[in-house]
């Protein structure tokens, strides 16, 4: 469903993504995972396109993005949740939920199974969501990001800030999706355990480039956690 092959990114003349290659199939869960400034940020804000690249390719379910403005990377399929959430603070909760639905043909129903998946978010529909806690800006998030009926569902370090209760609440919320769904969801992160979770596959980054890769019944949390210490 996903394919990245020998994707470049450089801020000016200093490269930060070197060569990364990987995929990811339908119903898929991989983690990106890596210290502080190893890259992911810049890895997922590439994909979406907020980001330019300076080579490589990006395919969504074999049709090519990456020379695509994000806008259009979201029409063919992908859909982001960055870093920090990003909610509309001053918009309620349903408003915000809303404005994930510009791709789609019907935009003013939001599916009940986000409802179904978010309950807090029904209660606070009416709430502005700049009111709500950061686990469930963090849902919110989420929420706006599937109405857009997405094909590859891309998080970027979701359970930053976030209570530890509240990041099993999303770890399940995710399990949950890929199975409602049958979408592929690609999250960088820092949090092993939340990572065991959610992930099918592990990769770690450092220095911008992929250096290790795991099914998720073959890591040793030993290992991983040595690449993520300071």
């Amino acid at each position: 469903m996903l394919n990245v092959r020998e994707l470049n990114v450089a801020y000016g003349s200093s490269p930060v993504i070197r060569g990364v290659s990987f995929n990811a199939g339908k119903g898929e869960t991989i983690a990106i995972m890596g210290r502080n400034g190893m890259g992911k940020t810049t890895l997922m804000k590439s994909l979406i396109g907020s980001l330019g690249n300076s080579g490589g390719s990006i395919e969504v379910d074999g049709v090519e993005l990456s020379k695509k403005e994000s806008y259009q990377r979201v029409k063919g399929g992908l859909a982001f949740v960055p870093q920090g959430r990003q909610i509309f603070s001053t918009l309620s909760v349903e408003d915000n939920i809303r404005t994930g639905l510009e791709t789609v043909k019907d935009r003013r129903k939001i599916s009940d199974n986000i409802y179904a998946l978010f309950p807090v978010l029904y209660d606070m529909r009416r709430r502005k969501g700049g009111n709500l806690s950061g686990g469930q800006q963090q849902q919110l998030a989420i929420a706006r990001a599937l109405v857009s009926q997405p094909k590859v569902l891309l998080l970027d370090e979701p359970t930053e800030g976030i209570q530890p209760s509240i990041i099993k609440d999303i770890a399940k919320a995710l399990n949950e999706i890929k199975q409602m769904y049958d979408l592929t969801i690609v999250v960088s992160e820092q949090v092993l355990s939340f990572t065991m979770e959610v992930a099918d596959r592990l990769f770690v980054i450092e220095s911008g480039k992929l250096i290790h890769e795991d099914k998720r019944e073959d890591v040793q949390e030993e290992t991983i956690a040595k690449y993520l210490s300071v």
